[in-house]
């Protein structure tokens, strides 16, 4: 069975559940094989090994970890010319597609992003993905050298497969000057999920009228157990941090549920979330165009409409 190599995002041990939804995509391909750049401790080999990953490749920076997503490249180079792979997985967030790339350009092969589905064809892998802003699905299939392909979080999802993973250490790449990192602030945390990986999102927009009124979507959040997104007037507006934004100059996500609130659903915030799987949309505006496209639709002041949601999420928790 060819292998399949996957590359992991993991923090302190604890693996993205992307990085399982893509074990569980390469289990289709072939046999998952994980590659972890950094400490590949006990406990993240036992997750690994759960999903299906009968090896984990592990390779520890030799020394400071000055940009990360080069050290990756380059990794995955050096271990698909060894063990020619069926194809490379990645996360399609942006370290993970500028490593697609840089891949794809090393081993002169093809490269697909933004993909949503996959399955194995005699021809190799076969990728749906969302083009033109996500207005269309269009089969892809990378025809010279070891396809590299990026996946859309919330593609799919995790289903463990247990096997005993083994481990195999393998050297760090060597050192390549380029850009550096020369400083790194730990981010706050908020105890919410994480918004690509998130399997709710709440997203305010111009029409939440205020900062204050953004805290209406951020108790939604929180009452729903999901994470905060704005829309690119609402970070503009400093309603909420930009890495929050969400939209064909932010980030794309893909969850369950996605609540926009006051969002008029202009074709860039479209971009980064149509493919998620039930969309809710709060607008007193009945012709805005997140209507054409939302699930469900409530034509109202979200101002009177998210307290009683709120109200009756409490009444229903008891």
């Amino acid at each position: 069975m060819n292998t399949v190599l996957v590359l992991v995002d993991h923090d302190s041990g604890a693996p993205h559940k992307s990085s399982l939804e893509l074990l569980t995509f390469a289990r289709r391909l072939g046999e998952p094989a994980a590659v972890v750049y950094g400490d590949a401790d006990a406990g993240l080999v036992d997750v690994l090994g759960s999903f299906g990953a009968a090896t984990v490749y592990a390779a520890a920076p030799g020394g400071p970890d000055e940009y990360p997503t080069t050290a990756k490249a380059l990794l995955l180079v050096d271990l698909a010319t060894r063990v020619a792979p069926a194809a490379v997985l990645v996360t399609a967030d942006p370290e993970g597609k500028e490593v697609a790339a840089r891949v794809a350009v090393r081993l002169d092969s093809g490269v697909i992003t933004d993909a949503v589905d996959l399955r194995a064809t005699p021809d190799g892998p076969m990728a749906t993905q969302l083009v033109f802003a996500g207005t269309w699905l269009a089969e892809s299939q990378v025809r010279r050298g070891t396809p590299v392909i990026a996946v859309r979080p919330n593609a799919i999802a995790p289903e463990a497969a247990p096997v005993r993973a083994v481990v195999e250490s393998v050297p760090a790449p060597p050192h390549v000057d380029g850009p550096r990192v020369i400083s790194r602030t730990a981010r706050a945390a908020s105890g919410r999920p994480a918004l690509t990986d998130a399997a709710i999102v709440v997203a305010g927009g111009r029409g939440v009228g205020s900062a204050e009124g953004f805290g209406l979507v951020e108790r939604l959040a929180d009452a729903l157990g999901g994470a905060v997104a704005g829309s690119r007037a609402a970070t503009d507006l400093n309603w909420c941090p930009h890495e929050l934004q969400v939209g064909q100059t932010g980030k794309t996500v893909s969850p369950e549920l996605y609540f926009a609130s006051g969002i008029s659903g202009a074709i860039q915030h479209r971009a980064g979330m149509q493919s998620s799987r039930t969309i809710v949309a709060v607008n007193k505006d009945p012709k805005a165009p997140i209507f054409q496209f939302a699930d469900f639709g409530v034509v109202g002041d979200l101002h009177v409409v998210l307290p009683a949601l709120l109200d009756e999420i409490s009444n229903r928790k008891g």
